[in-house]
């Protein structure tokens, strides 16, 4: 059939003639798509298959080798790996690190500690709990027993040889602390109350009543004042609550504190904080030591007599205001509640002072007194106080052992700071009464303290 028939190639090429099979082959080499060839399609099969069984093969025996290599460096390995783990005790090392294994913040953090080259113990946080940082409900609370102070003090100063008189005030805070079958007891700060003509308490219903002091001790600046119950209505009396003391002694570093104050005068306001350190000592600005809770919960003017409350809601400090100056942050200052109990308790068992006497009536000493000021006493290491000249014969100072040379520093616990202030308390007292002097007495070089008991005579008419 193709014998016949000649094959004539396309338009451009050189018009070759070929015969049918020629044409074939020359159209196979041209061509990238094979045209299959019926008398060769049994021959091709059968290579075909040949050379497919022979790449099969082949696969299957490098299979077989890859798989035959890895078992052996697999068996290699482990057997290196478990004699590594023999020599080390690791599985021991493996079991202990499980043991220590912390769950913190939801991720497990595993460490190894290894206590066997060391003496110095782990820190343990397994005792550790959370603080509940919503105080609300404390201070929902103690806020009842919480009261703010109104200090309403005379000033007198002398200008050009004339003397001036001013009233101002003075803000402070309260902790009520008791209730007798007569009055309603607080404490606060000594240098709160001292120096008042008036003293106004704030309860927490906005209730206002006035108080008088029931006692003082100025070298642990406290004082404890008096309300009389039948100025409060009864409901006051049910808005107002009696605080609970607590124990300033179990207190730790960083435990939180909250402060409740008076802050600037403005009303009761509430800060929290830790406890930044305990048993601070303290050097007052008369040249005494105090020891303090420090706090880093803010404690500002108005604060002092306030209260720092654990996270129970007991009362555990006295704030004393910041003590160190305006410049100083994250440092303020609190009496130890466990110190100024014992204290507390007595001064609570006091006479109020109720009214001045009359002026008829104001009980006499006996004394002529000269001030010692603060510089008078850094010159010649005097005590500040009112120091004593003379000694009337027979007069009451006599009779109780006050000698000339004597510095008087507290009449009944209350510092004295200059004669005015000896003057001042003594228009609380009618002659006959007996108070409580303190005196320093100067003794092989050094002041040494006595307490007298003086009672006080009627001054005479000429004075």
């Amino acid at each position: 059939m193709y014998e016949k028939e000649n094959y004539v190639g396309n338009e451009g090429s050189d018009n070759t003639v070929y015969t049918p099979q020629e044409s074939y082959t020359a159209y196979q080499a041209q061509s990238p798509v094979y045209v299959t060839n019926a008398d060769n399609i049994e021959n091709t099969g059968k290579k075909e298959k040949k050379k497919k069984e022979k790449k099969k093969g082949g696969l299957f025996k490098k299979f077989l080798m890859c798989a035959a290599l890895g078992l052996f460096f697999g068996v290699f390995l482990g057997l290196g790996f478990y004699s590594v783990m023999y020599a080390t005790d690791f599985p021991k090392q493996l079991q202990e690190s499980k043991k220590e294994s912390v769950q913190t913040g939801g991720n497990n953090v595993q460490y190894k500690p290894d206590n066997t080259q060391t003496s110095i113990k782990l820190t343990n946080t397994e005792t550790v709990t959370s603080v509940e940082s919503d105080i609300t409900s404390v201070v929902q609370e103690v806020m009842p027993a919480m009261v703010s102070i109104v200090n309403k003090y005379t000033t007198t100063e002398s200008f050009f040889g004339q003397t001036f008189t001013g009233e101002n005030e003075s803000s402070g805070s309260g902790i009520i602390v008791a209730e007798t079958a007569e009055e309603l007891l607080l404490v606060t700060n000594y240098h709160v109350a001292a120096s008042a003509t008036k003293l106004e308490i704030t309860f927490a219903d906005g209730a206002v009543a006035e108080a008088k002091i029931k006692g003082v001790d100025s070298d642990m600046d406290l004082a404890v004042l008096a309300v009389d119950l039948n100025e409060l209505s009864q409901d006051t009396k049910a808005a107002i609550a009696i605080a609970t003391w607590g124990d300033s002694d179990a207190l730790k570093l960083g435990e939180p504190v909250i402060a409740i104050g008076n802050a600037l005068g403005y009303g009761q306001s509430v800060t929290t904080g830790i406890v930044s350190a305990l048993n601070r000592e303290i050097t007052m600005s008369d040249g005494t030591k105090s020891t303090f809770i420090q706090t880093d919960a803010a404690i500002n003017p108005g604060n002092s007599g306030g209260a720092l409350l654990n996270i129970k809601g007991e009362v555990v400090g006295i704030n004393a205001s910041k003590i160190g100056g305006s410049a100083i942050e994250g440092m303020g200052y609190a009496i130890p509640i466990s110190a100024a109990s014992p204290i507390i308790e007595e001064l609570m068992e006091r006479e109020t002072r109720k009214e001045q006497v009359a002026e008829e009536e104001v009980g006499y000493m006996g004394v002529s007194l000269q001030n010692v000021t603060s510089q008078i006493s850094q010159a010649y290491k005097m005590p500040v106080g009112a120091f004593v000249f003379s000694v009337e014969e027979g007069g009451a100072a006599q009779k109780a052992g006050v000698l000339p040379g004597d510095v008087i520093v507290k009449l009944e616990g209350e510092r004295i700071g200059s004669y005015n202030g000896l003057q001042e308390l003594l228009q609380y007292y009618a002659a006959g009464d007996t108070v409580e002097v303190t005196i320093m007495r100067q003794e092989k070089g050094e002041y040494v303290e006595h307490k007298l008991q003086v009672t006080l005579g009627k001054r005479p008419d000429n004075n």
